[in-house]
């Protein structure tokens, strides 16, 4: 068989709440964020050389550290937060480029405002 195909692994609208930004308000209670990231896997066999978690990137480990990345610590800036979650997530075995975008979901009531960066290999 032999044939390979490039693969991304993707998480969309992953929500949850972190210690985020500026203002008052922000600075004393979490408040929701919505994450989607994608990673660049390069090259790979269509089919696995066999069908263990362990020989793929377990989309669980990426959710987690995106979670655990993010709710560490108070972060003033959306701009630190996803730098920081970026340089992450290319630390990865095998990752060759990452994308992630980081949308605040209630700072404003008429839209939603969002930062992504692209960094590696596309």
């Amino acid at each position: 068989m032999g044939k390979t195909g490039t693969q991304t692994l993707t998480l969309t609208g992953l929500r949850f709440e972190a210690n985020l930004g500026i203002l008052e308000h922000e600075k004393t209670s979490p408040q929701p964020i919505m994450v989607d990231a994608e990673l660049n896997l390069g090259p790979q066999p269509l089919l696995p050389r066999d069908d263990d978690i362990s020989h793929v990137l377990d989309y669980r480990k990426v959710r987690r550290i995106i979670i655990d990345e993010c709710t560490s610590e108070h972060v003033n800036l959306l701009e630190s937060l996803i730098g920081k979650l970026a340089h992450r997530l290319m630390q990865l075995p095998g990752v060759l480029g990452v994308r992630v975008r980081i949308a605040k979901l209630e700072i404003f009531d008429d839209c939603e405002v969002a930062i992504r960066v692209e960094t590696g290999q596309w």
